[in-house]
């Protein structure tokens, strides 16, 4: 079968034959395995550094220098656009099985620092920029374009499901044998991530030829310059932004989670928040593709309206477990968000230009997590985690102010009735747009 008859059955496929596409379920599994990996040197990277140190402040740096990386995935954009999808995949997770050992090898000969750690983490968070796009990019190709909204939910259960059952595991497991002992586990699941992407077959858009899709590096800035242009003339421009604020405030909390639940619990507390954030998170992709139907611009408002009473009451709450359900409750909206907005770029963005476009989006919008991580750290120190942690809600009320002030934002469609043009304002925006359908 030609590649191009590949494209068309995908594109003709019955929605209800998602779970008998062996591709997309390869990919799904390897994205549940190597997110099980992110979040298990996630949770033990960033306790062992306030093991190592006690120090909110250092704390605050570790998630700042893990959270850079997808500050920087414009950087990867235009390279997975050329680069073979799947080789991209299978050498990213290999590259971070050998190095995520330095670690545990250091401790075993009375060498390990809060600066390999510090080094360590976010060259494993780099690598996962490739990982992504590389996945986002595949997925339009390998399932119908009506089954693109039931994929992205998948996608984000695997995401959402692991934070929350590696969070609340690492958190017992830093408990019992210690989080240099979760490093060791760590290199395994990238492995198996390797072996499920093996075979994945991705076929190539109709209009595209053998050597564009050998690794090829020339005209770089060309690529990733027109995937920046057809961001501008769209509203995504505004959404990335209102998402890098909700991220800056993310970025806040991160930074003090570990002393706010050190001082309340210790690691197996921190793993519980962990764990509740991606069940909320996790719940909310469940739910997403039951609310389709609902104009976008109202689920932001009502939801991120409703997510900052959750995270104001969950701070000031005197029970820990009442705090922990809180905290899912909070990671709902952004659940449903994550979800429809994923897909609505999905849809709107020309197949060309997808991978730097996501890349770009992710880019945009992650861009302020480090630095709220950085400044979190920092005021978490000087004026205590819990008047911190209960300012970086008011990120949530921030955004659903935004839209709600904002009519073309308001008004934003359904994913069930998208109209391109409501997204793209600029002449070549349009153009583009036109031609890709």
């Amino acid at each position: 079968m030609s590649q191009q008859e590949d494209v068309a059955d995908a594109t003709n496929t019955d929605a209800s034959s998602l779970w008998n596409n062996w591709d997309f379920l390869q990919l799904l599994f390897g994205r549940f395995v190597t997110n099980a990996g992110d979040s298990l040197y996630t949770i033990a990277g960033t306790w062992l550094v306030y093991d190592l140190t006690g120090s909110s402040f250092y704390t605050g740096l570790a998630s700042a220098l893990l959270l850079l990386p997808p500050a920087l995935q414009f950087v990867s954009g235009p390279l997975v656009d050329r680069w073979p999808l799947i080789r991209t995949l299978v050498w990213t997770q290999l590259i971070q099985a050998v190095l995520i050992l330095s670690i545990p090898v250091a401790a075993y000969f009375d060498r390990l620092s809060v600066g390999l750690v510090l080094v360590t983490i976010p060259l494993l968070s780099f690598l996962n920029q490739f990982v992504y796009p590389a996945q986002n990019a595949a997925l339009p190709r390998i399932v119908a374009k009506s089954q693109l909204t039931r994929a992205n939910s998948a996608f984000s259960f695997a995401n959402q499901g692991t934070n929350m059952v590696f969070d609340a595991l690492g958190g017992v497991l830093i408990a019992v044998v210690g989080a240099v002992s979760l490093f060791v586990l760590d290199s395994i699941t990238f492995v198996v991530a390797v072996l499920s992407f093996v075979g994945v077959r991705v076929p190539r858009p109709p209009d595209t030829t053998d050597e564009a899709a050998e690794i090829d590096v020339s005209g770089y800035l060309s690529d990733l310059r027109d995937g920046v242009q057809w961001l501008r003339g769209t509203v995504f421009t505004e959404m990335m932004l209102t998402t890098a604020v909700t991220n800056f405030g993310t970025g806040v909390m991160l930074a003090v989670l570990p002393g706010f639940a050190a001082a309340r619990g210790g690691s197996i507390l921190y793993g519980a928040l962990l764990g509740a954030i991606g069940a909320g998170g996790l719940t909310g992709a469940l739910v997403a593709s039951r609310l389709t139907h609902i104009r976008y611009g109202s689920v932001r408002i009502v939801g991120l309206g409703i997510g900052f009473v959750m995270w104001v009451v969950a701070v000031y709450s005197p029970w820990p477990a009442l705090t922990v359900v809180l905290f899912a409750l909070t990671g709902v909206p952004m659940g449903v968000t994550n979800v429809m907005g994923q897909t609505l770029i999905q849809t709107v963005t020309p197949k060309d230009l997808l991978g730097r476009v996501t890349s770009v989006d992710a880019s945009i919008a992650t861009l302020t997590v480090p630095f709220g991580s950085l400044l979190g750290g920092i005021a978490g120190s000087t004026f205590g985690v819990v008047p911190t942690m209960a300012v970086a809600a008011f990120s949530f009320a921030f955004v659903s102010l935004f839209f709600t002030l904002r009519p073309h934002l308001r008004r934003l469609p359904a994913v069930d009735n998208i109209d391109r043009m409501e997204f793209v304002r600029s002449e070549t925006s349009s153009s583009q747009v036109r031609s890709s359908e």
